[in-house]
């Protein structure tokens, strides 16, 4: 058994993780750590768990008593917990947060298993992608392994509401988010740093920019992306590309019509399609933020670390209706 903590576990990352972990056969939670729920039934707080588990909060962090810690913080805390917190080498670190998904000055592996699977099986530490960052991702890796697509990489993606996390906001709330839809961090959104790191890796050179325009959407979870750039290559080839690239990733599926968002919802999958309208490759991808856009791929990760399935405790149907 691999046993697992959890820092910062009361928010929605940490209630999703706490309940793919719940089902996964190789998995024990030896804590789930919340300073201000400290005592607490975990399922008083993650209501989607009662019936699941007796595991309360704790205020303690028995570092020295798992294989692997998660952590569930906000951004730029994971940093600032390593520098006042000492975790004994032996054990594996999977960090949530965007504090160290760009590469220099620490020793953590970017944990994209479709671009980076052989460096993630040997690490101790993991930065997992962030949601958007691995939705857009998943679209043109492909295109970009081939340098098929040229100059500027138009991007459009729409998240689900749990994307802006568990504390209610101007723009989370109810009788905000429902029925409407909005932009927010045009060009500049943080995930771009992941994005454009990756863009490098896979195509040294490449002159074009990442205009990515991120919109909310009155909905749950999920995310869907649309991207598009030039591309000369006749869309039978591109096809033929993509579908090679994916044959044998766990849970990004190549498909031949154009998605719908509920095919992923719930699951750690990732639905990836391509079209051409004359010069132009259309890429489209969704997924689940929650899941393939965070707690899955980080189990999905730490299967990896731990020599296990890459699809070990992630067998999630979609909610279809």
């Amino acid at each position: 058994m691999i046993k697992i903590g959890i820092l910062g576990a009361a928010g929605y990352t940490g209630g999703e993780l706490i309940r793919v972990l719940l089902g996964h056969p190789q998995a024990q939670i030896v804590f789930a750590n919340s300073e201000s729920n400290a005592g607490n039934p975990v399922s008083e707080v993650h209501e989607g768990l009662l019936g699941e588990t007796d595991l309360c909060f704790t205020s303690e962090m028995p570092l020295d008593q798992v294989d692997v810690v998660f952590f569930c913080f906000g951004h730029g805390k994971s940093r600032q917990f390593l520098q006042e917190h000492e975790i004994p080498a032996s054990v594996r670190i999977i960090d949530l947060a965007q504090d160290f998904r760009i590469a220099g000055g620490h020793d953590f592996v970017y944990g994209l298993p479709e671009t980076h699977r052989s460096t993630i099986k040997g690490c101790l530490h993991l930065a997992n992608p962030g949601c958007f960052a691995t939705c857009i991702q998943l679209a043109m890796l492909p295109a970009l392994r081939a340098g098929i697509i040229s100059g500027d990489i138009h991007v459009n993606g729409i998240t689900g509401s749990t994307g802006a996390g568990q504390k209610p906001g101007a723009t989370t709330h109810f009788s905000w988010r429902n029925d409407n839809i909005s932009v927010y961090k045009t060009f500049t959104h943080q995930h771009l740093l992941e994005v454009n790191q990756t863009v490098q890796e896979l195509c040294p050179g490449y002159d074009g920019r990442v205009l990515f325009i991120p919109q909310r959407g009155c909905f749950t979870r999920g995310i869907f992306v649309t991207a598009y750039a030039k591309c000369d290559l006749p869309i039978e080839e591109v096809q033929k590309l993509y579908a090679d690239y994916y044959r044998d990733a766990a849970f990004t599926h190549f498909v031949a019509k154009s998605p719908d968002l509920k095919q992923v919802v719930n699951t750690n999958k990732a639905v990836v399609y391509v079209e051409k309208y004359a010069d132009q490759l259309l890429m489209i991808s969704c997924i689940d933020n929650l899941l393939k856009g965070a707690v899955g791929q980080a189990v999905q990760n730490m299967n990896l670390m731990f020599g296990l399935d890459e699809k070990t405790g992630l067998k999630l149907k979609a909610s279809a209706f």
